[in-house]
């Protein structure tokens, strides 16, 4: 509203004090026209002759500025001395301004002076005999005070119009601080900057990650977190340096809570929510929570858990084989007894194992999960062409990483069901090569690749995230340079190639 006013206000005052030039101009170049036309008159050349040129000059000046309107009519000579003036009193005298400008060059003059009567806007011009020579000057002027009513009197319509655009501004401008208003909740400009203070510093406080997509994907914020996590996103959707499986979440072609997404070595959890204002759609928030130290930790239990569980098998096996023995012995049956005990001891398996795979933690987890497969009613088999040499593997991690889940999904591929499991490692200077087959039903050709993406899982839904064990077999053995695959001979056969750490770093 101060804008329109000063806008308006400005206006009017340039508009005024432009009119009242052009007043003045105009009134200069009518009283430069009255003196020309008196100039020209013959009777005031004639008067010129005369030795009282006065008594002819007053009575037609006089007349003239009657007629004209004008505020005063000067003739004068080539002295500069009065033969007209409206103040009789003063023909005789000098000129109260300076005329000599229009008695030496013979041009006219134009402008505004203060004379005898008060400030005038005037014209000059000099008044030539029959031959041509100057032999005077008349000089017409209008009182500036004249111009200035002239202008008042034109005010009115500029009055008025300038209040008719200064209310319909008002009204403008009050419907554009209402719309504002509205598009802001009726919130004040620092209220918007401390709301803005506020959202930026819990928006870049919070250790979840917090991305928001428009309607045509591009990213319109993004929090310290979740650039942490996913580092350059890039403008929109189509430029993220993410895998398919992250883009077909954060793009909504893979809906649902708590989507699981392997992204470089973190394990993320997507949640992807639609946003709304006023009732229209807007785009979408995604939150990723980093859940990489929680399936570590998960991964450590569950290799625990398997452990405790083969320990616990082994003891009520250990417990039923006792109370045979003490049966036998209480019997009297001492031959039978000692036959019993060789016939069931457990040592072969486990020094077999140990003969093949002589790196500890692989011989270690191999065992467990022989012992895991019996308690479920399968039959862990290491085949003849094992082979696992000390000190190969140097850090075992990955190699257990990959051996565990290929033989976990063995496990759980028959379901309780009897069956076997076969199970083959050969490590060398070149890497490590794992083959896991098992009697289940196999892998249907169309889910060749699909197993292997992180989320997937044929299981039924369990606490904690699933379908992650394959996703990350498969990106061990990438992060290496190797490889793993799949296909069906009787059921599901897992072969993977985990090169050395050495000959990685040599091809990285």
């Amino acid at each position: 509203m101060v804008i329109v006013l000063l806008a308006v206000g400005g206006t009017a005052g340039v508009w005024a004090e432009h009119t009242r030039d052009q007043l003045a101009s105009l009134h200069q170049q009518r009283a430069l026209a009255i003196a020309q036309s008196v100039a020209a008159l013959p009777q005031v050349r004639e008067a010129f002759e005369r030795s009282d040129p006065e008594t002819v000059l007053q009575p037609l000046a006089m007349s003239v500025q009657q007629e004209t309107g004008a505020d005063y009519v000067v003739i004068a000579n080539t002295d500069q001395k009065r033969y007209a003036h409206p103040n009789a009193s003063l023909i005789g005298r000098q000129l109260s301004t300076d005329g000599s400008t229009v008695l030496r060059t013979g041009r006219s003059w134009v402008g505004k002076e203060t004379g005898t009567i008060g400030t005038t806007v005037r014209g000059k011009t000099p008044i030539r005999d029959e031959y041509g020579e100057i032999i005077g000057l008349v000089s017409v002027g209008v009182l500036e005070t004249t111009v200035i009513s002239e202008v008042v009197d034109a005010l009115p319509p500029l009055v008025w119009t300038a209040l008719a655009v200064l209310m319909a501004g008002l009204a403008l401008a009050a419907l554009i601080t209402a719309r504002v208003r509205r598009q802001t909740f009726g919130l004040e400009p620092r209220e918007i900057a401390a709301l803005l203070e506020q959202r930026e510093g819990v928006l870049h406080g919070v250790k979840e990650g917090v991305l928001a997509l428009d309607l045509d994907g591009r990213v319109t914020l993004i929090n310290d977190a979740a650039r942490e996590l996913l580092g350059d996103v890039g403008a929109d959707l189509t430029e993220m340096p993410v895998s398919e499986r992250m883009r077909d979440v954060l793009g909504g072609a893979d809906p649902g809570e708590d989507r699981v997404v392997l992204h470089g070595e973190r394990v993320l959890v997507l949640n992807r929510t639609p946003v709304s204002v006023r009732g229209q759609h807007r785009g979408w928030v995604v939150t990723l929570r980093d859940r990489t130290e929680l399936v570590h930790l998960a991964r450590e239990l569950d290799d625990a858990s398997s452990a405790t569980e083969a320990l616990r098998a082994q003891a009520h096996e250990f417990a039923n084989r006792m109370h045979t023995v003490v049966g036998l012995l209480e019997l009297g049956e001492f031959g039978a007894a000692i036959g019993f005990i060789t016939r069931t001891t457990g040592g072969a398996y486990a020094a077999d194992l140990r003969e093949r795979v002589q790196d500890p933690t692989l011989a270690a987890l191999l065992l467990a999960k022989s012992a895991a497969a019996a308690e479920r009613g399968a039959t862990l088999v290491l085949s003849d062409d094992s082979s696992v040499p000390a000190g190969l593997l140097g850090d075992p991690q990955d190699a257990v990483l990959v051996v565990g889940n290929l033989v976990t999904n063995a496990i759980d591929a028959l379901d309780g069901a009897q069956g076997t499991i076969e199970v083959s490692v050969q490590a060398d200077h070149a890497g490590l090569r794992v083959r896991v087959g098992d009697s289940g039903p196999g892998i249907a050709p169309d889910l060749v690749e699909e197993v292997f993406r992180e989320g997937f899982t044929t299981k039924a839904a369990r606490s904690g995230p699933r379908g992650l064990g394959l996703a990350l077999t498969r990106q061990a053995c990438l992060r290496r340079g190797g490889w793993v695959r799949v296909g069906n001979a009787g059921g599901a056969v897992f072969t993977a190639l985990l090169p050395a750490a050495e000959r990685a770093r040599a091809g990285s």
